[in-house]
């Protein structure tokens, strides 16, 4: 089969849709003001920004445009969530899982150096959260409770309505109001985001995962969150988040939700397709493997695969060789010695686990970059595998 470049690493970044760069052109060149300057120029742009705001709250279905705030990305939105709240509301307590991702739990983990205290609550075989062990953590110190939509190394989707549901229930007996956020990085574009179902306090977006540009992110905050800004110097974003801002950003995110939201179901329906053909394909041709991803709760996009004996990053530059792209889990723990947290917190075998590969899927993938992997990959394990010590030593 003829050397083909397939790109399925959509889970780390995605490529800014034709459409959506078109929309955003105007507002390098021509729309160029600040949208704090008064002038006509300065409204301009202002009047994008608002544009914008109202579209995006409609989008996720928020209550009003003042409760959608501007990041720069997913992550600091996740650390303003986080520690804002804390902040705000004087207590010392947060929960969240121990499949987070590192923008969670690295930030849970910098503010225990401070005098916070998190607790990580554990997961079954395929990832989903205890949800007994989170209501036993849940103490009067506790402010704020952080479980991902889907987590972005095997797309398991987590019961956050559940949670909500339970929360609902535990703050009718409550002084302080315990708040619910949730990381929806990896379902935005691939699931309706509806803030109201899912009854969240906060919520956190990043446009480059759904084909919008890099630099731009969202962080939904429910009227009448007490939350304090992590940043101080000017009065953008409603006191939230200081800083000129990123017109061109922020209407190319808004496009890109749009477009995303209007076709996903047959979007959907294509790449389940796909990932569910590759799943199967890996399985038949390929020994010793386990998928990680539980294919009946997960995002389209995500596959998780562990190829015993083998090490994940000599696979991933073979397959790169050969022209196609995956990752070794997230592309944010790249460079990391350690084993997988995920895969660690689910209970998959770490030898195993060092043999693990996340394949992401996206629109622009075809059944025939399928066909190509699965006529290259399983050579290129049997190739890995002659190189491993462990196979050998069977």
């Amino acid at each position: 089969m003829k050397k083909r470049n397939v790109y399925l690493d959509n889970s780390a970044t995605t490529q800014v849709r034709k459409e959506v760069l078109e929309e955003m052109l105007p507002y390098f060149t021509e729309i160029y003001g600040n949208a704090s300057s008064v002038h006509t120029f300065g409204q301009e742009a202002k009047a994008a920004l608002i544009k914008a705001r109202e579209t995006f709250a409609k989008l996720i279905n928020a209550d009003s445009p003042e409760e959608i705030i501007f990041t720069s990305c997913g992550t600091e939105a996740d650390n303003i969530a986080i520690a804002g709240s804390l902040i705000a509301n004087k207590g010392k307590h947060v929960i969240t899982s121990r499949i987070e991702h590192h923008a969670i739990l690295f930030t849970c983990q910098n503010l225990e150096k401070h005098g916070y205290r998190a607790d990580y609550i554990s997961t079954d075989k395929i990832g989903r959260i205890n949800i007994e062990e989170l209501k036993n953590k849940i103490t009067d110190d506790t402010v704020i409770i952080s479980i991902m939509h889907a987590n972005n190394e095997i797309g398991v989707i987590e019961p956050v309505e559940e949670v909500s549901k339970i929360l609902k229930e535990i703050n009718k007996t409550r002084k302080n109001k315990i708040l619910l956020h949730t990381d929806a990085v990896q379902t935005a574009g691939k699931l309706k985001l509806d803030v109201q179902k899912l009854g969240v306090d906060l919520l956190s977006v990043s446009g480059h995962k759904f084909y919008g540009p890099k630099g731009i992110g969202t962080l939904y905050i429910r009227k009448g969150t007490n939350i304090e800004p992590l940043f101080h110097g000017g009065h953008h974003e409603f006191g939230m988040k200081p800083g000129t801002e990123n017109v061109a950003g922020i209407v190319g995110m808004t496009k890109a939700l749009e477009l995303a939201n209007s076709e996903m179901e047959e979007e959907s329906k294509k790449i389940f397709y796909l990932r569910n053909k590759l799943a199967k394909g890996i399985v038949e041709k390929i020994p010793e493997v386990v998928i990680n991803t539980d294919l009946n709760n997960s995002v389209a996009g995500i596959l998780s695969v562990s190829f015993n004996y083998i090490e994940g990053e000599t696979l991933l530059l073979m397959l790169d060789m050969a022209g196609i792209a995956a990752s070794a889990g997230s592309a944010c723990a790249t460079g990391s010695a350690e084993p997988s947290h995920v895969l660690s917190a689910i209970g998959a075998n770490p030898l195993a686990a060092q043999g693990t590969l996340r394949f992401s899927f996206g629109r622009y993938n075809t059944e025939e970059d399928i066909d190509y992997v699965l006529e290259v990959l399983p050579n290129l394990v049997e190739r890995a595998r002659k190189m491993s010590p462990v196979w050998n030593s069977k």
